[in-house]
């Protein structure tokens, strides 16, 4: 059953199709709000946050009109300025991405060394990322994150295709812009280690 089949049954009264339907999203949308609220150290509020918008969701069921937004769209909407809210709430400006279930993993054969230079590297991307202002950030986690296209990010963030298109582009040039020193720094200083060896 597609999500719009699913709605129209519920929206008829089959009120218990809806635990189908959270299934279907459940665990992106916790991700995501797990994303939106951990530079705030508020993930631990990413559940409730979760289940509150699932209800806020049920409750305005009756107003979704699928002409205006596919269902996830509508749902990452309402569950974006649920963590804003909250946020607001706990007087916290900054909504950052850090550490999460998405950091890669070395491979078991690497070297301690490997290992030790990747997690820096995405340390670093973290912090980087922590620093965009909040439209960027959210845009570029629906991006990179929930692999979203950029017309639902552009609905999900009140924005043009092109607006979001900017958003992240000015979001990884600042990201590259950030990480620039360091990559010079371990550029020159893996030169002058090879200069040692030789």
């Amino acid at each position: 059953m597609t999500d719009s089949q699913l709605i129209r049954e519920i929206k008829d009264g089959n009120i218990e199709l809806y635990s189908e339907l959270m299934g279907r999203y459940q665990r992106k949308i916790l991700a995501f709000l797990f994303h939106m609220l951990k530079g705030a150290q508020l993930e631990l509020l990413a559940e409730d946050l979760c289940s509150e918008t699932f209800y806020k969701a049920y409750r305005s069921l009756h107003s979704f009109r699928e002409v205006d937004a596919s269902f996830s769209t509508w749902l990452y909407t309402i569950a974006r300025n649920t963590a804003l809210s909250e946020l607001r709430k706990q007087k916290s400006g900054n909504i950052s991405l850090d550490e999460s279930g998405f950091v890669p993993v070395a491979p078991q054969e690497a070297v301690p060394e490997q290992r030790l230079l990747l997690n820096e590297r995405m340390s670093l991307v973290r912090e980087a990322i922590n620093k965009l202002p909040e439209k960027q950030r959210s845009a570029l986690i629906l991006r990179e994150y929930e692999q979203l296209d950029y017309q639902e990010i552009a609905s999900i963030l009140d924005q043009t295709v092109s607006s979001v298109k900017s958003l992240l582009f000015r979001a990884r040039a600042s990201i590259k812009l950030q990480l620039e020193p360091y990559f010079e720094e371990k550029t020159t200083r893996d030169e002058y280690e090879g200069m040692k060896t030789r």
